[in-house]
């Protein structure tokens, strides 16, 4: 087909989808999703279609289920082309979006796609701060922080690419991050919530508001050496790059580790039957360890290490 005749057809669709017939409206709405699933350039035709975003905006707001969906559907696919996505993140789009993310009512699998496509957006760097002033992520923590949310694993996703900025962290961190993700990663029986939590932790831990927070904690030292005893790998990983931080910057998070009878024995098995990174993680801290033996020795204190 040419692009010609495809620029026509995605314009018959479009005008479809305003219809006053909800089945009209769903059958275009279907075909809108498909054709932009896989395609980069339906998406830009469909984006440079005049008035195009408005209407799947407005739909998306519809109090029908399934209209809701394919509207955030066709939305999600045209934020995958990189240059779509400054454009698509107005704050009336992202306000409506957190009003989704927000709302105890809304579908599961518009709470799920709302979080997608905020996450898709917010991977343009130049993005990631305007969630922030809009308020996204005091929601996203709040949302997380249910333990019956069909959507947390999005959320989360969504919640580790906007803490990636610098502000965005300190955000996180004064609304209640820390907490809310480590009772996640205690309580939870889904080994990708945990492993993700303990992801978005990592990122947190990487700036001074987030190590601050996590050192803070209690007992975190102990929690995160429960973590590298269980079987998810994911979760190994984050856990272990989290005490590494921790022990660069505290004596005293080495200290309750070393205190801690299967610490090190945890720490062996990881080093020989880890992933490369879960066994990267694991020799520097098997080096801190020896490290602060010497000094123990050296300063004639009884930290010493239990083989």
């Amino acid at each position: 087909m040419s692009t010609a005749k495809l620029r026509e057809t995605i314009h018959e669709y479009l005008s479809e989808a305003q219809s006053d017939s909800h089945e009209v409206q769903q059958k275009a709405l279907q075909t809108l999703a498909s054709i932009t699933r896989v395609s980069p350039q339906n998406r830009s035709l469909l984006a440079q279609t005049y008035g195009a975003i408005p209407p799947l905006l407005a739909l998306s707001k519809s109090i029908s289920p399934i209209i809701q969906t394919l509207s955030l559907s066709v939305l999600f696919n045209l934020s995958l082309n990189p240059n779509l996505k400054q454009s698509l993140a107005d704050m009336e789009t992202i306000n409506h979006l957190n009003s989704i993310i927000l709302s105890p009512t809304s579908p599961p699998e518009s709470t799920k796609l709302a979080s997608s496509l905020i996450c898709s957006l917010a991977m343009l760097d130049k993005n990631k701060a305007k969630f922030g002033v809009a308020g996204t992520i005091p929601l996203l923590i709040h949302a997380i922080s249910d333990p019956c949310n069909a959507a947390a694993h999005h959320l989360l996703s969504t919640l580790a690419e906007l803490v990636q900025f610098h502000g965005n962290c300190t955000l996180a961190v004064r609304a209640g991050a820390i907490p809310v993700l480590i009772h996640v990663v205690e309580s939870s029986d889904g080994e990708d919530l945990s492993g993700t939590s303990l992801a978005v932790l990592g990122l947190l831990s990487k700036f001074d508001e987030g190590l601050n927070a996590l050192k803070k904690t209690e007992q975190i030292v102990s929690s995160m050496v429960e973590v590298l005893k269980g079987r998810c790998m994911l979760s190994k990983e984050g856990a272990a790059e989290i005490l590494v931080r921790l022990f660069d910057e505290s004596e005293g998070c080495l200290a309750d580790a070393l205190n801690l009878p299967e610490f090190l024995t945890v720490l062996a098995d990881i080093s020989v039957r880890g992933s490369a990174k879960a066994r990267e993680m694991t020799a520097q801290l098997l080096k801190k360890t020896m490290e602060a033996n010497l000094v123990s020795y050296s300063d004639g204190s009884h930290m010493l290490l239990q083989w």
